[in-house]
Order: C-alpha cells, then sequence, then structure tokens
C-alpha cells in the first residue's frame, strides 16, 4: 500500500481476522466504508466503541446482554422448569431463531475435550447443576453437537443430574434433507431415531 496508509492497513488486517473475511475481502469491506462514511463507516464505529464498552456475559446462563441479566433469564414469559444447554451463544441465537423453544438456557462455552484438556470446571457444568435446584428445573434439554466431544459432555452432564429428564435434540434427516446427500452417521441416526408415522 502507499505511504501514510498504517491506520487503512490496519483496519483491514483487523477487518481479516473476521470470520468468513479473508484479506481481499476485507479491503473491499473497509473501501464500502470508506465510500460510505457517513452512512456506514461513522455509525459503525460508534456501534463497535458502545458495544464494546457496555457488553458482558449474563451473570446466570452466560448469553451475552448490556446488563448483569440477559432478557431471556429476566423474562417472566419463559418457563422456568426447561433449561437448554448449549455449547455457545451462537447456538442459543440459532434456537431463539426458531422461535419454537420457550424456556431458559444454559451456554456452557465449550464441550469436555481430553485431548484440549477441558475438564467440567473449564465449562459452566458446576453452575448448571446450581442452577436446577435453585430454579426448579424439571427438564434439562441437552443441545449439544452431534460430535464426539459433544456426545461425551452430555452424557456427563445427564450422569451429574440424578432426579432430573435430561432429554437432547433429536437428530437425523434435516427437513427438506435427501438421503443421497447426506453423511452415514447422519443416516445411523435417523434410523436409529425413527418413529411411527
Amino acid at each position: 500500500m502507499a505511504h501514510g496508509t498504517e491506520d487503512l492497513d490496519h483496519l483491514i488486517a483487523m477487518m481479516a481476522k473476521l470470520p468468513g473475511l479473508g484479506p481481499r475481502s476485507a479491503r473491499r469491506a473497509v473501501l464500502h466504508m470508506i465510500k460510505k462514511r457517513n452512512l456506514v463507516l461513522l455509525p459503525l464505529a460508534d456501534a463497535l466503541q458502545k458495544v464494546g464498552s457496555t457488553v458482558r456475559e449474563c451473570l446466570n446462563c452466560a448469553n451475552i446482554c448490556t446488563s448483569d441479566l440477559c432478557d431471556i433469564c429476566l423474562s417472566d414469559k419463559r418457563a422456568t422448569g426447561q433449561i437448554a444447554v448449549v455449547e455457545d451463544v451462537a447456538d442459543l441465537w440459532a434456537m431463539e431463531r426458531s422461535g419454537v423453544f420457550k424456556g431458559r438456557y444454559h451456554v456452557l462455552g465449550g464441550t469436555l475435550s481430553a485431548l484440549d484438556a477441558v475438564g467440567p470446571d473449564e465449562l459452566r457444568i458446576p453452575k448448571l447443576i446450581d442452577r436446577i435446584a435453585a430454579e426448579n428445573v424439571t427438564e434439562v434439554i441437552i443441545a449439544l453437537g452431534a460430535t464426539i466431544d459433544g456426545l461425551t459432555t452430555a452424557h456427563y452432564i445427564a450422569d451429574q443430574l440424578p432426579g432430573v429428564s435430561v432429554t437432547s435434540l433429536a437428530q437425523g434427516v434435516p427437513v427438506g434433507g435427501e438421503l443421497d446427500y447426506l453423511d452415514d452417521g447422519t443416516i445411523t441416526a435417523a434410523l436409529n431415531a425413527r418413529k411411527a408415522l
């Protein structure tokens, strides 16, 4: 780049670190923002500054919010007897987009992994156990990925919660999915979870 563009180069490098953006996409995005300085760049800078100084984890479920407790934990319209356990905030947001689940959430912050030395204390499993009693929870829905670490984590959590109904999301053929495009594990899970029509 030309002399005197250190700030611009730094912005492009920072943008290139975002998921889905490489150096070329970052350059295009930065150029677009500069061309639309008043409509895009300055409001974005303001929003980033504001979020950077106010965003935090909900003290209860670890969702992202701007106060001590998130709107879901504060809502009296949410079912208090159900907690969906998710790996991270992106999973919580995905479930919320569906609009189907009306209970509360618990973000673990990852899954158990012997290879990465991630044990129960590195995750928010002790906090989950505390919430079960404190919130009169009768059902814990394990909404983790169908990976080895996800399944290991699900079984560990189930073992820690005697006397509580522990369920998991159904796994198998997605809506609109064609068998020819599915992997063997998905087909096996779908076959094992079959139900009467």
